[in-house]
This record gives C-alpha cells, structure tokens and sequence, in this order.
C-alpha cells in the first residue's frame, strides 16, 4: 500500500504501544495496518466532507473493535493508554489530510473500547 502523503509515510502510527511491553507488537502492527488502510482510503477516495471522512473512520473503527479480541487473546486489551493513542492518530490522519475541523470523539464514535 503506497501513500503519498509524505507527512503520513514519515509518522510512527501507534508508537507508545509498539515501545510498551504490555501491547504484543503482532497485535499493534494490525492496528498499525488499519491506520494505514484509512489513509490509503482517504487519499483514493479523498472524501469532501467531513461526514465522508467519519464515515471512512468508523470503518477502521470496526476493525480496531474486532482486534480487541486479539489483543485480550495475548494477555493484553485496549484501554486508557491504547485509547488515547489510538484516537491521537486518527486525529494526526485527519489534521494531515486537511480535516483540521474534525472531532476526535465522531472520529471514533464507532468504539466499544
């Protein structure tokens, strides 16, 4: 997956989580991904407005729902710390593609974590 957003292709999506121990770096790097696939959809779809965008967001929503299960299976789970990066980077993908005016919290309103 290629992206062209050079602000994007530099960024260190889900870092805190990948530098704690807690979180299995198998598990992250599949958040890692889903970031990705979110940018990669962005930039081909390039969404014009920002319900177009919360719409793209709550799919990678979804998926980072169902890889709850996964992170429990290795002992870990999303909570406090993984919320607040995982929202932290959708709100950087937003600010980085020209979303600035988006709201962190409909971002991610799809979460049950």
């Amino acid at each position: 997956m290629s992206i062209n957003n050079q602000q994007v292709a530099g960024y260190a999506f889900l870092r805190g989580l990948f530098e704690d121990d807690y979180f299995p770096d198998q598990v992250v790097a599949k958040g890692k991904e889903i970031l990705l696939r979110l940018c990669a959809r962005i930039e081909a779809e390039q969404p014009a407005d920002l319900a177009a965008l919360y719409a793209l967001t709550e799919a990678a929503t979804e998926e980072f729902n169902a890889l709850e299960a996964e992170f429990e299976a290795a002992g870990s789970e999303i909570e406090t710390f993984a919320r607040e990066e995982i929202c932290e980077d959708f709100g950087f993908v937003a600010d980085a593609y020209g979303y600035e005016d988006a709201d962190l919290a409909q971002l991610v309103a799809a979460r049950d974590w």
